[in-house]
């Protein structure tokens, strides 16, 4: 069974045992049904054989089959799911629990889960076969519910993301339109300046001025370059060194909007934990994109001193007040590294909390997983 599940479908090992499980409790509680219907509609004398006992058993095995498919086929309508490992390891218990209960009578009638008679034993086998199932079921459509909240959470993140990214680039071309209102004032104020120090320190001003909304990156990723230079000019304003070394081409194969996703919410992220550091000297964080054998390398590390707690289930607690969209910026970014076949890791050490993502890459460049 399983080998027909994994080279018919071409799923994962993982997802092929959870498939295998759920196959197995439906055909238990397909058997189940037919030999009691048969054995209570046919005679005791008459073969297993017979027309109507054949008929009877081609309708009750289609019947099952049919509303399995009927009840199952919007929970797998894409059979590369994700599965964590724990609830494929719950739905195996759930089955062997399932399989040695309904069979218990035809070990030994001498427990207090036995039947004693013929027709209670196959009663006792078929309702605990439905419950098995249905316990299965509801729990694909745990899952299910699960990875949909999932995907609503990414996209208000994202939402959330971007109209933070229009409020700031408002503000930046509004800064702009004022730089370049008032340098008509400065550099004529400047021409009449005739102290030679002063002339040189106002100088120097508006070179700092103009070199603060002036800079940019250059990665190799026109995204990539737009969101650092937006995030270095916050950082400026915040008094927060950033430190930058990335190879922008390595996200080649990324859509622009998870490029801007993943490294808004990083940075993001980091900010906020740097704007609650008193001592302006330890506003550092640093970012780097790099290979790793074939793999592209993203680590965001910042310093902080708050305190960091986490959840029973090991994701991290927002520090902010309230719930809102909070918290979903690191789910966003573990999102988009599943999306690609990656993986995201989360460490403290020493006052510093890092964040790394690791991104796999074929034939040298990015690609989505499971047809999403």
């Amino acid at each position: 069974m399983y080998a027909l599940i994994v080279l018919g479908s071409g799923v994962s090992s993982l997802s092929g045992l959870y498939l295998v499980v759920r196959a197995f409790v439906l055909a238990e509680l397909a058997a189940s049904l037919h030999w009691q219907l048969d054995s209570f509609f046919r005679s005791k004398i008459s073969s297993h054989f017979t027309l109507v006992s054949l008929i009877l058993l081609v309708f009750i095995y289609g019947a099952c089959g049919l509303a399995a498919w009927v009840a199952e086929k919007r929970n797998f309508s894409n059979v590369n799911f994700p599965l964590p490992r724990r609830s494929v390891f719950i739905s195996l218990v759930i089955a062997v629990v399932t399989f040695a209960m309904s069979n218990l009578s035809f070990v030994s009638t001498n427990t207090p889960f036995s039947g004693r008679v013929g027709v209670e034993v196959f009663y006792i086998r078929t309702l605990v076969d439905l419950c098995g199932f249905a316990v299965l079921y509801a729990q694909q459509e745990q899952l299910r519910q699960n990875q949909a909240n999932a995907e609503l959470a990414s996209i208000d993140a994202r939402l959330d993301s971007e109209h933070r990214e229009y409020l700031r680039s408002k503000e930046n071309l509004d800064a702009m339109a004022r730089i370049s209102h008032d340098l008509k004032h400065q550099i004529a104020a400047l021409r009449m300046q005739l102290d030679p120090e002063l002339k040189s320190h106002d100088f120097e001003q508006l070179q700092a001025l103009v070199q603060q909304y002036s800079s940019q990156q250059h990665t190799g990723n026109p995204v990539l370059d737009v969101v650092l230079s937006t995030k270095e000019r916050i950082c400026a304003q915040e008094g927060i060194s950033l430190s930058v070394v990335a190879d922008g081409s390595l996200l080649e194969g990324m859509s622009a909007m998870d490029v801007s996703t993943l490294f808004g919410n990083a940075l993001d992220n980091a900010i906020e934990a740097l704007e609650q550091v008193a001592n302006k000297e330890e506003r550092l964080a640093r970012i780097a994109l790099y290979a790793s054998d074939q793999f592209a390398l993203i680590r965001v590390e910042n310093y902080f001193t708050t305190d960091l707690s986490w959840r029973s289930d090991g994701e991290l607690k927002t520090t902010k007040q309230g719930e809102g969209l909070h918290g979903y910026g690191v789910k966003s970014i573990q999102h988009i590294a599943h999306k690609y076949g990656g993986e995201v890791s989360i460490t403290t050490q020493d006052h510093w909390f890092n964040l790394c993502v690791l991104l796999p890459r074929v034939q040298g460049k990015l690609s989505q997983v499971h047809g999403e």
